[in-house]
């Protein structure tokens, strides 16, 4: 294994996933991975810029931001790269009129979104509203579309929260693929525009930031193919056996499983007197 000084030469920012890095969601608000929010510190410290770079599509990124902070997190909501505010900007641009399959957490998202008359499909984690009958009304608006278009923020298998692993919205995005023909565009990570766009409100080249996540898939894999590094914890959805035949290599996966891992606390640009320590 590479020494750590040699990994991290001429990484000049970082962008950070947030659930199964920072914390796991759960009912009752969630709770921080050990040693996450001192290893956030400790990167805010250094000389790196830091971005939060999330597929979070339960919460809006205003109360993502609140509850993180609540939980002991030194962040602010213009540091959060999140896909729903991405979507909205893309909608408008595009003068889409969206129907909505989405959790009633983020719905506030699209206050400002026509949506009567839709010309397209939101698709987001929408949790206990993933019912027949919402799936089944994506479905027949998308028929009925000329040029159907479907919108997923992000495309997750699944992810961790307290109470143990849950299904994400790629499942439900790829039996609306399958039942319609079509394929989904995807705002939010592996997506290469929504990396870009993290790098682009960091202020550095993919060549100088790492990514660091708990999705060998969404994070390292998407960040290796924009031109970053990567980095997957032990945390969150990690798992051994989803190591094998991804098709994606992470720069190194690191733990002990269950804390965040002690290279994330000492990531900061290394001197020729402090190396890197693990």
């Amino acid at each position: 294994m590479a020494a750590w000084g040699e990994r991290l030469a001429g990484v000049r920012g970082v962008l950070l996933d947030i659930s199964g890095v920072l914390y796991d969601s759960g009912e009752d608000g969630g709770r921080p991975i050990a040693g996450s929010v001192e290893a956030v510190a400790r990167l805010k410290q250094s000389r790196l810029k830091v971005r939060f770079c999330t597929n979070e599509s339960q919460k809006s990124r205003g109360d993502l931001v609140q509850l993180l902070q609540r939980l002991g997190f030194d962040i602010s909501e213009g540091e959060v790269t999140a896909p729903a505010p991405a979507t909205c900007l893309i909608l408008k641009e595009r003068g889409l009129r969206p129907h909505l399959l989405i959790h009633d957490g983020v719905r506030s998202e699209f206050d400002q979104i026509d949506t009567s008359n839709p010309n397209c499909v939101v698709i987001a984690d929408a949790g206990e509203n993933f019912s027949y009958q919402n799936m089944n009304k994506a479905f027949q608006v998308l028929m009925e579309l000329e040029n159907p278009v479907l919108f997923s923020l992000g495309k997750g298998r699944y992810y961790k929260e307290t109470s143990g692993l849950m299904l994400d919205v790629g499942p439900y995005v790829k039996a609306l693929e399958y039942a319609c023909g079509i394929e989904a565009e995807v705002v939010g990570k592996p997506s290469p525009e929504f990396f870009k766009s993290a790098l682009h409100e960091t202020g550095v080249e993919a060549h100088q930031a790492i990514m660091i996540g708990d999705d060998i898939v969404g994070d390292v894999g998407g960040a290796q193919r924009c031109g970053m590094r990567a980095l997957q914890v032990r945390t969150g959805k990690f798992r051994c056996q989803t190591q094998k035949g991804r098709g994606q290599q992470p720069g190194d996966t690191s733990g002990p499983r269950g804390k965040a891992p002690t290279e994330v606390c000492c990531l900061r640009q290394p001197s020729k007197t402090e190396p890197c320590r693990r």
